[in-house]
């Protein structure tokens, strides 16, 4: 019982010892380690050419474990990442495999060993499907496929959901925010985009680093017998030069800029360049909404990741869009407290970024485990049971269960900006507070594109430095600048817990055409410690949708909503709820050159004065999702 037998290695590993989980106190064993190996000989397959419904093969690693049976119920994991480090012994791969599945690891289209040009994300529903289809029909299958991966392994499972393909038999998408197009309008495709900004750090990080369109491939002559002797041999990856993440973040224009760093073709110029509404989009496997589902899935993510309100917009859209009860009523989601891809890695001192969160370890394994036995094995271990809904609550520093998205009980509160017309900076005069104001002034700050407002940590990913972290970080120094509007609560005599999704509702003015305005929910500590808790931002052109352009005049005011995404929060007593509004939030995002053009093609700026209004009129406010007590 094997697949092809070109090229096949046997390793007999102990993978019980080589999968060891990081220890949660130094020298004390993690409460939730990962289970043992149920087999511990394991047969490699190594590049084995799958090919698609157009003729272009991919190249796939297949992991079988000795004994186990004739007819295995197969894991598919699918990367743009190299499949090949999966050949360690301590890999998912050989974990999988372990418990008793076939595994199938597969280099994405256009990447590594696989034919075919790489577009990012491109032809992933499509070749997801037909590889699901071939592994169901081989005769070592039992004849259903599950699949699993995190972040961008993650996306090719939503993308590839609506195709419902039979022998799909479930899902784990993990930290999978980037499959999220224009659906529930949020124009967020490949998580490049957000609020109608560029992720200049993510961004350019990402593709410079993973996206490379051009690989070395073996010759045509050479048979696949010959390659896998002497692949070790090679790099067929790029290797891209040192750079100044700094000094080319600060540089213009963004759509040349991975000309600068010295990178191989990828897609960088047509993800920042084109328009949200373009059709150049619809050629990929982007989400619009409007797709039927019926898979069961375990959606898993973070709230410091980038893509976790996109999460819960696919754990809501995937139940609401099913075919049948078999996906309507098995969608879950676990939501942790860490940054991208780390929800398995907490600790029983978890600190995320900077922030202390707690013991937030959680059997992950176990979870993932029981899913597939279930649903690949038929093995009933009540799963189905578990609570669709688990979330990480950040302040009581625990887990709870709930049942669905956005919380039944949420109380929608808003808490309005105050100030004399002076809350520039943590020593200014703003406050925040439910009773909404009257007659007050305006804030006013200036935006210089030229000395933008650093950013510090957030929910951000893939930047490829240290020059800009992810998670929560101490916002003190970024608050005593003049152009960071700072609003804060008294300390608080009784906790606040903020569940759900978040939005800033600003009333602003400004002296140039467009700008933009960000938001950011921190949570001040009673040492003045000032931790971030979710962020966001706006460009004022697309305050009436991102399918048009709007363009604002001089002494008008806008209504602007700033999506301030999701998180699980409980602001404890004697802490205070704050948020900063500023017009830049740079590198995690592109600056705003103020000029009214196209932004991604521009060397010089303008320096605007903008303003933010409270009154009884125009009475911005913070609008908490608030969990009764």
């Amino acid at each position: 019982m094997t697949p092809s037998r070109s090229r096949q290695a046997v390793a007999l590993v102990a993978i019980g010892a080589a999968l060891l989980n990081p220890s949660s106190v130094a020298g004390q064993a993690p409460r939730y380690p990962r289970p043992v190996a149920r087999y511990g000989e394991i047969r490699v397959d190594s590049s084995a050419m799958v090919a698609m419904r157009d003729g272009v093969r991919l190249s796939t690693d297949f992991y079988v474990p000795r004994g186990a049976g004739d007819r295995l119920p197969v894991i598919l994991m699918r990367t743009p990442y190299n499949k090949a480090p999966n050949r360690r012994a301590n890999s998912a791969a050989y974990f999988w495999a372990g418990q008793g599945y076939a595994v199938a690891v597969q280099d994405v289209r256009g990447k590594w060993e696989s034919e075919g040009r790489y577009n990012v994300q491109g032809g992933d529903p499509e070749d997801g499907y037909d590889t699901v289809d071939w592994l169901s029909r081989q005769p070592w299958s039992n004849g259903k496929v599950g699949t699993i991966g995190c972040s961008y392994g993650g996306d090719v499972q939503i993308m590839q959901a609506p195709l419902r393909h039979p022998a799909l038999a479930a899902m784990i998408p993990q930290s999978a925010g980037s499959s999220i197009g224009r659906g529930g309008t949020r124009y967020h495709y490949f998580g490049a985009r957000n609020g109608g900004a560029v992720e200049i750090a993510a961004g350019f990080g990402w593709f410079r680093s993973s996206g490379s369109q051009v690989y070395l491939k073996p010759p045509a002559w050479m048979s696949r017998e010959e390659w896998n002797r002497v692949a070790g041999y090679f790099n067929i990856g790029p290797t891209v030069p040192s750079i100044d993440f700094k000094a080319l973040w600060l540089t213009l224009p963004i759509a040349d800029m991975m000309d600068r760093a010295g990178a191989p073709p990828n897609n960088w110029r047509d993800i920042n360049t084109r328009e949200l509404n373009d059709p150049w989009w619809d050629q990929f496997g982007y989400l619009k909404g409007t797709e039927r589902f019926d898979t069961p899935a375990l959606h898993i993510n973070s709230w410091y990741d980038f893509g976790v309100t996109e999460t819960l917009y696919e754990f809501n859209l995937m139940r609401e869009n099913a075919e049948s009860p078999r996906g309507r009523d098995h969608q879950y989601a676990i939501i942790s407290p860490t940054t991208h891809c780390s929800s398995e890695r907490t600790t029983a001192n978890t600190v995320v970024g900077e922030r202390p969160v707690g013991d937030a370890q959680f059997d992950h394994w176990g979870a993932y485990g029981k899913w597939f036995e279930y649903w690949l094995k038929g093995v009933d271990n009540g799963v189905t049971s578990m609570p669709k809904l688990q979330i990480y609550v950040m302040g009581r520093n625990r887990w709870r269960a709930e049942q669905e998205w956005p919380l039944a009980r949420t109380r929608f509160t808003k808490y309005y900006l105050h100030s004399d017309g002076k809350a520039n900076g943590s020593a200014g005069a703003g406050t925040l507070s439910p009773a909404a104001p009257r007659s007050e002034p305006p804030d006013s700050f200036t935006y210089d594109p030229k000395d933008p407002v650093p950013s510090r940590g957030g929910p951000i990913c893939c930047t490829g430095t240290p020059d800009a972290p992810e998670g929560s970080f101490d916002q003190r120094d970024v608050e005593q600048r003049p152009d960071v509007l700072v609003y804060s609560t008294p300390a608080l005599e009784r906790g606040v817990e903020v569940t759900g999704p978040i939005q800033l509702v600003l009333y602003v003015s400004s002296s140039g055409k467009d700008t933009d305005f960000t938001g950011k929910l921190v949570d001040v500590y009673p040492d003045g410690t000032a931790y971030n808790v979710q962020e966001g931002i706006l460009r004022a052109r697309y305050r009436e949708g991102y399918d048009k352009k709007v363009w604002m005049k001089a002494g008008e005011v806008y209504q602007l909503r700033i999506d301030l995404q999701a998180t699980s929060n409980y602001f404890a007593p004697g802490h205070r709820i704050r948020v900063e509004v500023s017009s830049s939030n740079f590198p995690r995002f592109d600056r705003n050159l103020n000029t009214g053009g196209n932004n991604y093609d521009e060397t010089s700026w303008l320096v605007v004065r903008n303003l933010v209004y409270h009154s009884a009129v125009r009475a911005s406010h913070l609008l908490l999702p608030v969990i009764p007590e």
